[in-house]
């Protein structure tokens, strides 16, 4: 048994391998239980169920980018649970993910075995670090070409683009009267404050 390294106040424990020394293979054997199983660099990860509010800024995402992509064919549209394998990511399950149409390739047999063009991921109040550090880093060791994170607290969205050095650099901070798009789909604009508005409940 191991236990979880979790973005939870809870410890979970699990049969497995120890820690750092987690593979695809043993991820193929975690339970279907309803939990979120991430492996990064070796490293199980499991976070819970997400809010209400979390869900509703999902959809809001996918009704205002990841649609408008796939119906106008540019791009392919998922959201967790799916798997994405990447270098050092054995998988991770990204909130949304896009997949340009040219890059199609890398989805195939149930999952996503390449990188992808944009992650993006939406913070809740046990995995704030989890996504803008160990998420972070691990996406910008991929070669994760654009990766955003959304702040319900904050109403906002931080954006990284991957540089010619391969780090993402400093964020770009839009706020909720910003408009925002993808660079790799720049015709598809939203107003950030748009991903928020309408929901029956804003906890965080």
């Amino acid at each position: 048994m191991v236990t979880l390294a979790i973005p939870t106040e809870s410890a979970v424990r699990v049969e497995g391998p120890p820690q750092g020394q987690w593979t695809r293979a043993d991820w193929e054997r975690l339970p279907d239980d309803g939990n979120r199983y991430e492996i990064i660099e070796g490293v199980v990860y499991m976070s819970t169920s997400p809010s209400a509010f979390h869900q509703w800024i999902l959809q809001n995402l996918y009704d205002r980018v990841g649609l408008p992509a796939k119906q106008s064919g540019r791009a392919f549209p998922f959201f967790a649970p799916i798997g994405v394998f990447m270098p050092g990511c054995d998988p991770v399950q990204p909130d949304l993910i896009l997949i340009l149409s040219e890059n199609a390739g890398i989805i195939h047999d149930r999952r996503i075995y390449g990188i992808p063009d944009v992650i993006a991921e939406i913070l809740s109040p046990g995995n704030a670090e989890y996504d803008e550090a160990i998420k972070h880093k691990a996406y910008e060791s991929a070669g994760v070409p654009e990766y955003a994170i959304i702040d319900p607290k904050a109403r906002a969205l931080r954006y990284y683009r991957l540089q010619a050095d391969g780090t993402f650099g400093e964020p770009h901070l839009f706020s909720a009267d910003d408009l925002f798009a993808f660079a790799c789909l720049p015709e598809i604009q939203f107003r950030v404050g748009d991903l928020f508005a309408g929901a029956p409940d804003t906890t965080v």
